[in-house]
């Protein structure tokens, strides 16, 4: 697919000009957050916006409602943004699309993903070209509950036990299978090979040129479904968010770790 403009995908620095205002998106690989976190960001959204932070199917924060002013969301909201430690790495704020097993290292799963969901971001972090990737690329990491296997994606990985991965290549095309402490480094010069050929394209699965695929792995899980609202395990709650709207009420009470997860929903650990 030829694309005629860059994509819109919106970031504090590129807020999305919505009816009610200005809509910025943070990233939260991994989808990991504390309540204190989350808090402060209500705090921003009651200062400045419809006072509540929105859930989003990459596991992502948006806030709405606030204000615009040429084209940019002011300098103190930004600065009240940043204040919540959600805006770690603004020159590449947009490409921080990493969405994971949200029970992995927690419970279940055949491998804990959290160690290469820190390194994968730190290296994109760290790799000035990847700023221009594409706000809409994105990289999903399967822990082989299979619970994001059928998710399409631009690149990825799934495990097939606690020391291997299968990369993905696109939503269709299997990569190779590499050691779990790889994985990392190996899905980093995938995205840096896909920014140095894509031309318009936003997403692999756009390229004219398919990629070179391998076998699919007879060890790759079948797809799974999220769990069920209620208890998980022990001390893991997985709890139903209204309309993935997150106000200051609801988030009273509960417990400091929490994470976010690709179903608009919360899960709350208690350690």
């Amino acid at each position: 697919m030829e694309r005629t403009r860059g994509d819109l995908c919106p970031g504090v620095f590129r807020p999305w000009p919505a009816d009610d205002g200005a809509l910025v998106r943070l990233r939260i690989p991994g989808g990991h957050v504390s309540r204190t976190t989350l808090l402060s960001l209500v705090d921003v959204a009651e200062q400045h916006g419809d006072g509540r932070v929105h859930l989003t199917k990459r596991a992502n924060l948006q806030v709405r409602a606030l204000p615009l002013v040429d084209g940019a969301v002011p300098a103190e909201v930004v600065e009240a943004i940043r204040a919540t430690g959600l805006l770690p790495h603004p020159d590449h704020e947009l490409v921080r699309n990493i969405l994971v097993s949200p029970l992995t290292g927690l419970h279940g799963g055949r491998a804990d993903l959290r160690p290469v969901t820190a390194e994968l971001d730190e290296r994109i972090c760290a790799t000035p070209s990847l700023a221009k990737l594409p706000g809409r690329f994105l990289l999903v990491l399967d822990d082989g509950r299979g619970d994001l296997v059928d998710r399409s994606c631009d690149l990825g990985l799934v495990a097939l036990d606690a020391e291997t991965v299968q990369l993905r290549i696109g939503s269709t095309h299997w990569g190779p299978v590499v050691p779990l402490h790889e994985a990392a480094a190996r899905l980093t010069g995938l995205a840096r090979a896909f920014q140095q050929v894509r031309d318009t394209a936003w997403h692999v699965d756009e390229l004219p040129v398919p990629p070179a695929s391998h076998d699919a792995n007879p060890h790759l899980p079948a797809a799974s479904t999220p769990p069920s609202y209620g208890d998980v395990a022990e001390g893991i709650t997985h709890l139903e968010v209204p309309d993935g709207v997150l106000d200051r009420g609801f988030l009273d009470g509960l417990a400091e770790h929490l994470v976010v997860t690709p179903w608009k929903s919360l899960l709350q650990v208690v350690e």
